[in-house]
C-alpha cells in the first residue's frame, strides 16, 4: 500500500474519532503536565490553544528528514530543535493537523505533532531498552487480565469478550498470559515478557513512543498489540478496554455528555496513537507537496 493510500485511509479513521464540536472542550493543560516517565520527569502536554499565526501549512525534505513550514517559518519543538520526522507520510499527516486549525490553534487536539515533539526533545531522556521495560510491565497489570467474580454478568461479559483477544494474543505470540480474580493479578511467565520484549525491540524509537502511549490509553499491552497488529479495531479496542465502564452505564445509565466526551477522547487519542506507529513505520515516501486547496 502507498504513503498516499495509507495515509488517506488512517486520516479517515482519525477523523471519525475525533471529539463532536457540540461538546465542551476539556480545561485547559499546563504545559509542564503529562504523564510521568520512568525517570520521574514528565511528558509533554500540549498548552490549551492560541491564535492562528500562519496562512499556509507545507512539507519540504532537509537533511535530517521531513520539515513542517508554517509560512516560510520552520517548526520546531518545545526545545528549539527543528521540527523533523523520518517519513514524509507523518509529515503530511502532521501538516494536516496544523492546516486544520481554524481561527484558534487547539493543541490538546493535535496529538500526532505532541508525539513527535516527545519522540524529538525526549523529556524522560529513556532510551530504546528502558521504553520496551515500561511497555512491557503492563502486561503485570493489563486490564484484560485483571477479572471480577461479582457480579455474575459483569464476570461472563469479561470472559466473553477478553477471552477471545487473550487467546488470539497468546497464539500470535506463542506465550502464556492467562488471567486472574485476585487482586494480585495473574502471574506473568518471565518468558511472556521477554517474548514481548524482543518483539517490541523490532520498532524503531519512535514507533516505541507511538506504542507507549496507545497502551497509556488503553490500560493493555495486550489489547494496543491486537490494535497495532490490525487484530481489533481502534473502537474494539476502547469498547474492550472501557468494559467495566461500558457494563455500569448500561445498568444505571449515561451522565449527559461526560461519558460521550471521554469515549470519543478516548477513541481519538487511541487512532492517532495507532496511526502514528504505523507512520513511523512506513519506508516508502511520496511526492513533495504542498497542503493547501
Amino acid at each position: 500500500m502507498s504513503s498516499v493510500a495509507m495515509w488517506r485511509g488512517c486520516r479517515r479513521l482519525w477523523w471519525a474519532h475525533s471529539p463532536p464540536a457540540r461538546l465542551p472542550r476539556p480545561p485547559p493543560v499546563d504545559a509542564g503536565s503529562g504523564p510521568v516517565g520512568s525517570c520521574g520527569r514528565r511528558a509533554y502536554a500540549p498548552p490549551a490553544e492560541r491564535k492562528r499565526f500562519y496562512q499556509n501549512v507545507s512539507i519540504s525534505q532537509g537533511e535530517g528528514g521531513f520539515e513542517i513550514n508554517l509560512d516560510h517559518r520552520k517548526l520546531k519543538t518545545p526545545q528549539a530543535k527543528l521540527f523533523t520526522v523520518p517519513s514524509e507520510a507523518l509529515a503530511i499527516a502532521v501538516a494536516t493537523e496544523w492546516d486544520s486549525q481554524k481561527d484558534t490553534i487547539k493543541f490538546y487536539t493535535m496529538h500526532l505533532t505532541t508525539l513527535c515533539n516527545t519522540a524529538l526533545d525526549n523529556p524522560t531522556q529513556r532510551n530504546k531498552t528502558q521504553l520496551i521495560r515500561a511497555a512491557v510491565k503492563f502486561l503485570e497489570t493489563d486490564t484484560v487480565c485483571y477479572r471480577v467474580e461479582e457480579p455474575p454478568a459483569l464476570a461472563e461479559l469479561q470472559k466473553n469478550e477478553w477471552d477471545p483477544v487473550v487467546a488470539w494474543a497468546e497464539k500470535r505470540y506463542n506465550v502464556t498470559i492467562g488471567s486472574s480474580t485476585s487482586i494480585l493479578g495473574p502471574n506473568i511467565p518471565a518468558s511472556t515478557k521477554e517474548t514481548f520484549v524482543s518483539h517490541l525491540a523490532s520498532y524503531n524509537m519512535w514507533a516505541l513512543q507511538g506504542i507507549e502511549f496507545v497502551i497509556t490509553q488503553l490500560k493493555s499491552l495486550i489489547l494496543s498489540m491486537s490494535l497495532i497488529d490490525r487484530h481489533i479495531t481502534v473502537e474494539k479496542a476502547v469498547l474492550l478496554s472501557r468494559l467495566e465502564e461500558e457494563y455500569q452505564i448500561q445498568r444505571w445509565g449515561n451522565v449527559e455528555w461526560a461519558h460521550d466526551y471521554d469515549l470519543c477522547e478516548l477513541r481519538a487519542r487511541t487512532a492517532a496513537g495507532t496511526l502514528f506507529v504505523h507512520l513511523c513505520s512506513e519506508s516508502s515516501t511520496v511526492k513533495h507537496k504542498l497542503l493547501q486547496d
